[in-house]
């Protein structure tokens, strides 16, 4: 028989599933029968949400939920179709006594259930397959797979140890034993391959060359790609028998926090790159405000811009536009003057040239969806490709 807290969170999940058949994200019978199964709220015994106001320096609020604080609330959110931000800058919480926290970046959170069902999805996972998850989280959508699939075929990583035991734990509790590893990502988890699916719930520049010779040749690997611009696309990889792997850019784009060895290294003071330039300014051809807009126009072409300044950082201060290159040694600043753009460069990479080049391009195309690109990897190293555009050079980490 079940509890009252149960019962209610039966009740509310059946609500969730309704809702989601509605939007038109539950489709696949088997998935609809496995959201119907796994019990969100045991993946999820605190979280934070942010509040409908900000403190006095301007900062959001985010407010403790439990079971203990506020039942009622806390099952509510567990079955909306919401992200839940489990964990900040890496600080577990004490989810016996938690605090109402002002500003800071969450690192961990459990994805919003459709989202968690759409990255399954789209990598195309049916009955038979083996996966790999590179990111835990909580475990709910480890927990998803593995009502689907059977705990013996899913794996799953992640870089925290503390967030693993967590999810384990529930993982657990909820009848779940796939494969678990405290692992970075970067390198897949070998002592499980060959994959027939991979999927990450974090960010890389390139494709890690283990996750490639970790799939089963034929077999499919879906990642987020993103690099120091903050551009974003997602693709859906096959993996050839000869160890190289191509595939389109899939529709909508999704922010995941990076790969530790794969975030952007400090830059320095940008006064100290900007005294460094020499030469007179030029007017620029497009606007930074092309890249710099909070939308998902401005981050897809954000992506195609990383392709040819891969190690390129863009920051406004004081409202001057500052472009470095910590790899080069190569810097551009854009300035505004009565509604001008000028641009100034130095470096052997001339960074703004290189932009304007990807733009201009991109326009010319009649500015293409993320869709009709294709990516290529070979040897460690990937090049994007659209038939309208100019070849996008190979670049890899080296």
């Amino acid at each position: 028989m079940l509890t009252g807290c149960e019962s209610d969170a039966a009740r509310l999940r059946e609500s969730m599933v309704k809702r989601l058949v509605q939007a038109g994200v539950l489709e696949d019978p088997a998935w609809r029968a496995a959201v119907e199964e796994v019990p969100r709220h045991r993946f999820v015994p605190g979280f934070y949400l942010p509040a409908d106001r900000c403190d006095a320096r301007g900062l959001t609020v985010w407010e403790p939920i439990t079971a203990e604080l506020d039942r009622d609330r806390w099952l509510t959110a567990a079955y909306s179709d919401m992200s839940l931000v489990t964990q900040f800058v890496g600080e577990e919480p004490d989810w016996s006594d938690p605090h109402v926290r002002r500003g800071g970046t969450p690192t961990s959170s459990s994805a919003p259930p459709s989202f968690a069902l759409r990255m399954w999805e789209d990598a195309e996972v049916t009955e038979g397959h083996t996966v790999l998850e590179i990111g835990t989280g909580t475990g709910y959508s480890t927990a998803l797979a593995c009502e689907r699939l059977d705990s013996s075929h899913v794996t799953s990583v992640d870089v925290d140890p503390r967030r693993l035991a967590a999810a384990s734990n529930a993982l657990h509790d909820c009848g779940y034993a796939p494969t678990l590893a405290a692992a970075d990502g970067t390198y897949g988890y070998w002592p499980e391959a060959w994959f027939d699916r991979i999927v990450t719930t974090c960010s890389f520049r390139t494709v890690p060359p283990a996750l490639i010779a970790q799939t089963r040749p034929g077999g499919k690997i879906l990642l987020t790609l993103s690099g120091w611009l903050h551009g974003h696309a997602r693709a859906l990889l096959t993996v050839a028998e000869d160890g190289t792997a191509e595939g389109p850019l899939v529709p909508g784009t999704v922010s995941f926090l990076p790969a530790p060895s794969h975030a952007a290294p400090p830059f320095g003071n940008p006064g100290d790159w900007a005294a460094g330039l020499s030469g007179k300014p030029r007017a620029a051809r497009h606007r930074p405000e092309r890249l710099t807009a909070m939308d998902e126009d401005a981050s897809h072409l954000r992506f195609l811009v990383q392709n040819a300044v891969p190690a390129a950082q863009m920051l406004t201060v004081d409202g001057i536009v500052h472009v470095i290159d910590v790899s080069t040694g190569s810097a551009a600043t854009l300035t505004s003057a009565d509604g001008c753009w000028q641009v100034r460069e130095g470096g052997p990479v001339k960074l703004w040239e290189r932009v304007e080049q990807i733009v201009d391009s991109f326009d010319d195309a009649d500015r293409p969806g993320p869709e009709s690109f294709t990516l290529h990897v070979r040897g460690g190293e990937q090049r994007l490709w659209h038939p309208q555009m100019p070849a996008f050079p190979w670049f890899g980490i080296r």
